[in-house]
């Protein structure tokens, strides 16, 4: 294993482990010590890195509290309080989404549907720009406290950032702030199309979201609304199974799919 300190590799395997179990080395060259957690941002944490990131993914992906994580994992053996499990996705939850952000980047159609939800952050509503292609998968998210020109201009940025090409095909609603911002940002030869009826794809895709917003009774701060949003965007895109071919996918192809994507997401992350 390469050094974290001075990148040698001519480290060495110690025979006893750390409190956690983990393995740890010594580096001849720079004369230090570490485990199979040094350099990484699960080195000071308490806890096995599979039990965090479970609570973390946990969070995001189902109908759950602070409070509900930590008697979860009360009951696999794990003690720890529902603030410890808030600074746990405070800390993860953009490590997931970047990592979920970098496995999606170029695989979208040329055809984009854009449009905007609103998220209650604080007692007051503020807006959550979203996109998808034809094919339902997520193109990017961003909460903003506006809805002009100045946010479409951002999110569309975003976009082409995240995508790494232009589309073909725009379809929005009627906001005048979307026909300037795509002239700006995207050009002229973009098709741009403003009717409600063909965005009702965009419209469906907002419920997840909003389901899973509900219970939570709104956000305290806007950066962690932002953060937990993207977040949960991410890992639905990540996880949802979608027809091949316009053909149903059987329930234990599902879950197979489900569980194989589930752990590669837990082993990239750790590692």
């Amino acid at each position: 294993m390469a050094c974290p300190h001075c990148l040698s590799t001519t480290s060495s395997r110690r025979k006893h482990r750390t409190s956690l179990g983990y393995r740890t080395f010594y580096c001849r060259d720079c004369d230090r010590r570490f485990n199979e957690r040094s350099g990484t941002p699960f080195n000071d944490l308490q806890f096995p890195t599979d039990i965090v990131l479970l609570a973390v993914l946990w969070r995001l992906r189902y109908k759950l509290s602070f409070r509900d994580g930590a008697e979860l994992l009360l009951q696999r053996g794990f003690e720890v309080s529902h603030e410890t499990v808030r600074v746990w996705e405070f800390r993860f939850a953009p490590l997931v989404s970047a990592n979920l952000r970098r496995k999606r980047r170029g695989t979208f159609g040329p055809s984009w549907y854009l449009d905007e939800t609103y998220i209650k952050v604080s007692g007051k509503w503020r807006y959550l720009y979203r996109a998808i292609d034809r094919e339902g998968k997520l193109l990017d998210s961003m909460l903003s406290e506006h809805r002009d020109k100045h946010a479409a201009r951002r999110f569309l940025r975003r976009l082409i950032d995240s995508a790494g090409q232009k589309p073909l095909r725009i379809t929005t609603d009627k906001h005048p702030a979307y026909t300037k911002a795509i002239r700006w940002i995207v050009g002229r030869k973009v098709l741009h199309r403003q009717n409600r009826y063909l965005n009702n794809l965009m419209e469906q895709n907002h419920r997840p979201v909003k389901q899973r917003y509900y219970p939570m009774l709104g956000f305290a701060k806007f950066e962690s609304a932002s953060r937990f949003c993207n977040a949960f965007d991410e890992l639905r895109n990540y996880l949802r199974v979608r027809p091949t071919g316009g053909e149903h996918v059987p329930a234990d192809a599902r879950r197979k799919i489900f569980t194989d994507r589930w752990s590669t997401l837990m082993h990239e992350l750790s590692t």
